[in-house]
């Protein structure tokens, strides 16, 4: 099997390459310190069963990575591990399709028995966290959505991620160090390329992406199908 561990902080990335030689010693594990190195590397070596992400990397806001990693193969399973315990967050990260979430804090057994949980096609969250989050299921298949999530810009992920996260256009300036004009035209982009016409919509329909289908395949299906999705 191979895996990709996206961990910007050495410490992290040891834990998690250890709890990964627990649940298979033969694994192949590869290492991306960003969201844009670790792209590089699932285009270049597509066959990857499982990435292993944090939310706090370079170049990220929010849930702007999980959208980028998602939308791009979302054939393959993601599990988050990350210091924030937010249920919103948890619950936030989950809506997007991920596979799992575990806490940095969580033993090298507990995030070794979490991948081994995923990789049998269940969906893990902390214990703690059972009856307080649940994964937005959406009706059906979102690959039209990913399509247009696809046309949006680094920039434009960030503002969106923001304005899930109930953010105005004042406080998206003051936190991307840009101007409140800059802000509505990125938004006037995001409306017009996700074909809505509100920002509540925008929301709404970014809630909908779900990959609880595909979670439930079995490593190998996995392989076989991870290959990148064409613009």
């Amino acid at each position: 099997m191979r895996f990709l561990i996206v961990e910007d902080h050495p410490l992290f990335r040891e834990a998690l390459e250890g709890a990964l030689q627990m649940v298979e010693p033969a694994a192949e594990i590869l290492q991306a310190i960003s969201i844009d190195d670790a792209l590089e590397q699932v285009a270049a070596i597509p066959d990857i069963d499982l990435i292993l992400l944090d939310l706090s990397m370079p170049g990220t806001t929010g849930l702007s990575g999980i959208i980028r990693v998602r939308k791009t193969f979302p054939r393959i399973p993601v599990v988050i591990v990350s210091g924030h315990q937010d249920p919103q967050i948890i619950s936030g990260a989950l809506s997007l399709g991920v596979s799992g979430y575990v806490l940095k804090s969580s033993s090298k057994q507990t995030l070794a028995q979490s991948i081994g949980e995923v990789l049998r096609g269940s969906v893990c969250v902390p214990a703690a966290y059972h009856g307080s989050v649940r994964a937005q299921r959406a009706a059906g298949p979102a690959e039209d959505l990913l399509k247009r999530l696809h046309d949006l810009t680094p920039q434009q992920l960030r503002v969106l991620d923001m304005l899930k996260r109930g953010l105005q256009n004042k406080q998206i300036a003051y936190e991307l160090k840009i101007s409140e004009t800059t802000v509505k035209v990125h938004v006037s982009d995001i409306l017009r390329k996700l074909n809505v016409l509100s920002r509540t919509k925008a929301i709404v329909e970014m809630s909908r992406i779900d990959f609880a289908n595909l979670a439930a395949e079995s490593p190998a299906t996995r392989r076989e199908r991870a290959q990148p999705e064409q613009p």
